[in-house]
């Protein structure tokens, strides 16, 4: 097949980034478009939908133009985006109110009329996930008991992807990996649960049209194809949730393949032919991009915030000599933790700066630096800083392999994956080997870019994505620090445990 492209569009949180990618699936190009969240009440966060269509319309005609490539020679468009969201659109595709985005918390009455309804472990057995304000599916009910003419107008409620793809194709339709993230969705039949849908009493009318992320849902209709720079009845492919995108593009699409990724927030997602259900609902299941596999995942709230917090808070020196060299700031704090032994000399923090979720699932835990003595320096708070995020990444890793999971090896994808510093604590606190892809901060665009080539023939199957994220760099864990890093993991937990109460007095 000679030069035709994907253009892969990732909706996220801070703004859009379009990717192209040609027919070996490689990346040309890409292009970004920022937008606003808006704060307006404590555990609100919105977005405009409009936005993201202008970011969509922009970043598309901007790539276009930078790659040098036709309007005529683009394949498919399709999607990665940001989940556990929610969008009330009209008949025709317009937005009702702004979008309820994954950050908002509000819908906590509606999360607790769900577990009443629906039952709490009934819910996380049919859908992989607690009942929570986080998806969907409380929002929704939120819109219904706060804005009951609004929610009698909506013709669907829908994400961030499918509101670009409704508005494109006229067609209103999710994928499978988005759908997951509403507490609404049968992981196993594949379909949305009439058992919930009937406890709630939602009408499943209201709710998207459920494919493959791989389907051709649809062409650009004429009446868009100006405004968003792309010819009439170019192929509209769904793509998936952002996470599950993520999945495929750390090459994470056999059973038993991992993958942890560390930005801000930092996770751990697996490929399993089975959801996982940890009896502790530690972890929680999306449904994989790939058909019939699933990617049970664990994520922690504060991972690269955390280093960052002590970047601000503590390395100022570093800050002030990275300026003036020309260099990262991180690199020299990277070269401080060398400076420190493995363990920090028994300096252990705890990073719920911003509460937690999976693996504790607690919002009122806070940070603590425990241990600290006359003799830790700067050094030892900084590596302590890195191990901790670590050993709390474990705690998530120890609950698959408890249900049977057998990961042989971590592919590690995210801004925190550049560090071969952090990598090495990794590989000695997990015990495994850590491998970096190719790819990182392009792997959830090349996650839609594979659904996308996938659904036009232009791609094999998802087992390609291997031969596109070869791995660049292996880290093996050393023997000698297995004894040191048990027992600092074993007080780490039995801290947590003694912390758990106090976190609750100080909330209270």
């Amino acid at each position: 097949m000679s030069d035709k492209f994907i253009l892969a569009h990732d909706l996220g949180t801070t703004g859009n980034k379009a990717s192209l990618f040609n027919n070996a699936g490689e990346a040309l190009a890409s292009s970004f478009f920022g937008y606003d969240t808006e704060f307006a009440q404590v555990n609100w966060a919105e977005q405009n939908p409009e936005d993201w269509w202008q970011a969509v319309c922009v970043s598309t005609k901007e790539l276009l133009s930078q790659a040098r490539v036709s309007e005529n020679d683009i394949a498919c468009i399709t999607f990665s985006g940001q989940m556990m969201g929610c969008v009330a659109v009209d008949a025709k595709a317009r937005a009702l109110r702004n979008a309820i985005i994954w950050a908002d918390m509000r819908a906590e009455e509606e999360a607790e009329f769900l577990i009443e309804k629906a039952g709490w472990e009934e819910t996380y057995r049919i859908t992989g996930h607690r009942a929570s304000s986080s998806y969907s599916g409380a929002k929704i009910l939120w819109i219904r008991n706060n804005q009951p003419d609004l929610f009698s107008q909506a013709h669907k409620f829908i994400h961030a992807k499918d509101f670009i793809v409704a508005r494109l194709t006229g067609n209103f339709v999710t994928d499978y990996s988005d759908a997951s993230g509403m507490n609404l969705y049968d992981l196993k039949k594949k379909d949305w649960s009439d058992q919930i849908l009937a406890a709630i009493e939602l009408d499943r009318d209201r709710l998207p049209d459920l494919h493959a992320s791989t389907d051709v849902v649809g062409e650009v209709l004429p009446r868009v194809a100006e405004e968003v720079g792309l010819a009439p009845g170019t192929p509209v492919v769904i793509g998936g949730g952002d996470g599950s995108c993520a999945a495929v593009g750390a090459g994470v699409v056999r059973q038993g393949s991992a993958y942890n990724y560390i930005g801000s927030s930092s996770w751990i997602g697996i490929a399993t032919s089975e959801p996982i259900l940890d009896p502790k609902m530690r972890t929680f299941t999306w449904a994989h991009l790939v058909p019939d596999m699933f990617s049970p995942t664990g994520t922690m709230q504060a991972a690269g915030g955390s280093y960052q917090w002590v970047r601000n808070v503590v390395c100022e020196p570093e800050m002030l000599a990275a300026e003036k060299l020309d260099l990262d700031s991180y690199e020299l704090m990277n070269m401080q933790v060398e400076g420190s032994p493995p363990g920090a000399n028994d300096l252990l923090f705890f990073p719920y700066l911003l509460g937690e979720r999976s693996p504790r699932w607690n919002p009122n835990a806070r940070g603590v630096y425990f241990g600290l003595t006359m003799q830790h320096t700067r050094r030892d708070i900084i590596r302590a800083t890195l191990e901790g995020i670590t050993l709390n990444l474990k705690v998530i890793l120890d609950a698959f392999e408890e249900q049977g999971a057998n990961i042989e090896a971590m592919r590690v994808i995210g801004g925190g994956a550049q560090g071969s510093v952090w990598r090495r604590i990794m590989a000695d606190i997990y015990e495994k080997p850590i491998v970096r892809p190719a790819l990182l901060a392009e792997a959830t665009s090349m996650g839609a870019a594979l659904a996308g080539g996938i659904g036009v023939g232009i791609f094999p199957d998802f087992n390609f994505a291997e031969t596109l994220t070869p791995i660049v760099d292996e880290i093996h864990p050393n023997p000698e620090l297995q004894p040191l890093y048990d027992r600092l993991y074993s007080i780490f937990n039995q801290a947590y445990e003694a912390f758990e109460p106090l976190y609750k007095a100080l909330a209270e």
